[in-house]
């Protein structure tokens, strides 16, 4: 094991990669509750979704580990699985239908790990564009959690309104809102969690959950259970590519950002690269395969690099914990079903993914205003790949009237067209 995974070679030990997997673990555990909870808002039948996260997280961060040997967990990507709700209720598609289109997103995906295709979109991609999109998931998933706990009700006058404060669910949302962020601010590990656990404690008091048992044999997983066809017959063409434009450089960028902090770059390098990529590539397949949203490689990694992880030793004991889990179907479908629990994590993760507006150069008008669209219309439209589409297409035109049009990528411009065919002709609603 010591030679296989480089444990002494990186300077760690066999028992400090097994405590940073659980740490990172318990970071990130969070996702096998509010991953049903959103996507069974779409159909999806709650033990479909639950084994398929379970499923995909495993898979992906078992290649992460065995493969790469980079102690990076992959697990379904929070904002996606929001976009994927959005896409069955503005679409009016099956959840089918949007299965496919990630399967179809998951092989494209494979094809950039295995070739140079990936690093060099990734890089054609500006920095502005890539912060404002993960700014403006952030708010849309924010949004989400407002609204599903009622702190934020539809309004004929003005669309939105603040929702009944007395509300008990609302009541018991707040509170867990305020537990949760007093964790954050304290860093203590699996903050996320214990602050749902808290939060469902208190629920379970109130009267507002109730169990009907703690564990079980696990559910018989679904799987294939997706129309291919029906993705073409919709022509969801630009959802494919938002999957994989999102997926893309925001796995990417967490690898990097987890691998630099473990000291595992090289030269500025990243080694094993391709390895690394069919983590969250293969896992995003076989995800959608059994019934979930995309993976990604987990920011929370980095908990269990601070904890001494170097290996991908660590990831491998990520997966088997997130195997574990399979067997507490009751107890987790009983907490997802009270919006108040898993609310709190949608606008919290939802801040933290705020931190890129600070990286944009709002001070560069020609840069700023591409990055303003595409944070303001993911939540106001409800849709991710329109606000990504707002971005890709006055991006590179504004460049091109300040004559800095050799600035940008020929591979924008060419997103850009597409996207502008996308919204004029095949609108997502």
């Amino acid at each position: 094991m010591d030679k296989f995974f480089e444990i002494t070679q990186r300077g760690s030990t066999v028992k400090t990669e097994v405590l940073a997997g659980i740490t990172t673990f318990l970071t990130m555990v969070y996702i096998v509750i509010v991953n049903p909870a959103i996507l069974s808002s779409a159909g999806i039948p709650f033990e479909q979704v639950f084994m398929a996260t379970i499923i995909s997280a495993a898979t992906g961060s078992l290649i992460m580990g065995l493969l790469a040997k980079y102690p990076i967990a992959i697990a379904p990507g929070m904002g996606l699985n929001a976009y994927f709700s959005s896409i069955v209720a503005v679409n009016g598609v099956s959840y089918q239908v949007v299965l496919g289109a990630i399967f179809i997103a998951g092989l494209i995906f494979i094809l950039l790990s295995v070739s140079n295709l990936r690093q060099m979109t990734i890089s054609a991609i500006p920095s502005t564009l890539k912060h404002a999109i993960s700014s403006g998931i952030g708010l849309f998933i924010a949004f989400v959690g407002l609204k599903n706990s009622g702190i934020i009700v539809a309004s004929e006058s003005n669309l939105i309104a603040l929702g009944d404060l007395k509300d008990p669910v609302v009541i018991l949302t707040i509170v867990g809102l305020f537990i949760t962020l007093i964790l954050m601010v304290r860093k203590v590990p699996g903050a996320l969690f214990i602050g749902m656990l808290i939060t469902a404690v208190i629920g379970y008091f109130c009267g507002m959950l109730q169990f009907n048992g703690i564990a079980a044999t696990p559910p018989v997983p679904t799987v294939f259970d997706f129309d291919l066809a029906g993705v073409f017959t919709h022509g969801l063409y630009a959802v494919v590519f938002s999957f994989v434009l999102v997926t893309l450089f925001d796995t990417t960028g967490t690898m990097i950002a987890v691998s630099e902090q473990a000291g595992l770059m090289k030269d500025g390098k990243f080694p094993r690269a391709k390895r690394a990529f069919l983590g969250d590539s293969i896992g995003t397949t076989v995800g959608a395969a059994f019934g979930t949203s995309p993976t990604t490689a987990f920011i929370e990694s980095l908990t269990g690099v601070a904890a001494g992880g170097r290996t991908g030793l660590t990831a491998v004991v990520v997966a088997v914990m997130f195997l574990m889990t399979m067997f507490f179907t009751p107890l987790i479908s009983a907490i997802s079903s009270l919006s108040s629990i898993t609310a709190p994590i949608l606008i919290i993760v939802g801040c933290l993914m705020m931190e890129g507006l600070a990286k944009i150069k709002w001070n560069n008008f020609e840069d700023a205003f591409p990055a303003f669209l595409v944070v303001l219309a993911m939540p106001l439209t409800g849709s991710i790949s329109t606000g990504i589409a707002f971005g890709f297409i006055t991006y590179p035109l504004m460049k091109l009237v300040n004559g800095k049009g050799k600035e940008v990528h020929p591979l924008i411009y060419i997103f850009g067209f597409l996207f502008l065919i996308q919204l004029v002709f095949f609108p997502a609603h």
